[in-house]
C-alpha cells in the first residue's frame, strides 16, 4: 500500500482539472508561478519575484501539462520564446474572466547549499468562486511558512489558525454590500 507521504502530490492533476474547466467554459486560464533559477520566463516580466502567464489555447503552442513541468513556446512582445515551469513553483491557477481558480502553498526555500528544502505540503487553498486571485498582494519570496487567506478586501483581517472556522463551502460568500472594494488573496504571516 502507498502511504499520503509516498504519493505523488496533487498539484499537477489540480492544475490540469481546473486548467480542463476553464476551457470548456470559455475562460482564459491564468497561472502565477513564484520565479526562481528553475523557471525559465522573460525575467523583465517577473514582478515581485512572480509572474503571471496566460496558458490558453491562443496564447500558447505546444502546451504540456506535466507532472514535473508546465513547458510552452508564447510570445512576449513579438518575440517567441521557451517557457518552462516547474509544476511546484505555480503558486495559483486561476479563469481570468472572474477570478474563479485555486491557489497553492508557496515553494519551500532552496537550501543554501543549492538542494531544494523538503516540498511543501500539497494541500491547495481553494478559492472561493467570487474570489479573484489577480489582485495577490505580495510576500516575501520563498516563505514557505505563510498562509494563504483569503479576504473581502474592505479592511477586514483574515482569521489566525486556531481561531473561528470557515464558513462552509456549500455556503457561497455574499458580495460585500453597496459594492465596496473587490476581493483579493492575501498572504498573512
Amino acid at each position: 500500500m502507498i502511504n499520503a507521504l509516498e504519493s505523488s502530490s496533487t498539484r499537477p492533476y489540480l492544475i490540469r482539472a481546473l486548467y480542463e474547466w476553464c476551457t470548456d467554459n470559455g475562460f482564459t486560464p491564468y497561472v502565477a508561478v513564484q520565479v526562481d533559477d528553475t523557471v525559465q520566463v522573460p525575467r523583465e516580466y517577473v514582478k515581485n519575484g512572480e509572474i503571471v502567464l496566460n496558458i490558453s489555447f491562443d496564447a500558447t503552442s505546444s502546451l504540456k501539462l506535466g507532472n514535473d513541468f508546465i513547458e510552452f513556446k508564447a510570445r512576449f512582445a513579438g518575440t517567441a520564446r521557451e517557457i518552462s515551469v516547474p509544476v511546484g513553483r505555480v503558486i495559483a491557477i486561476y479563469a481570468r474572466e472572474n477570478g474563479q481558480g485555486m491557489a497553492f502553498p508557496a515553494p519551500a526555500p532552496a537550501h543554501a547549499d543549492g538542494g531544494a528544502a523538503a516540498p511543501a505540503a500539497a494541500t491547495p487553498s481553494t478559492a472561493s468562486t467570487r474570489t479573484p486571485l489577480r489582485d495577490a498582494s505580495r510576500g516575501t519570496e520563498g516563505d514557505a511558512s505563510k498562509v494563504v487567506h483569503l479576504v473581502s478586501g474592505e479592511g477586514e483581517e483574515a482569521a489566525a489558525p486556531g481561531s473561528t472556522p470557515p464558513p462552509d463551502p456549500e455556503d457561497p460568500p455574499r458580495p460585500p454590500a453597496g459594492g465596496g472594494a473587490r476581493p483579493s488573496l492575501k498572504r498573512i504571516k
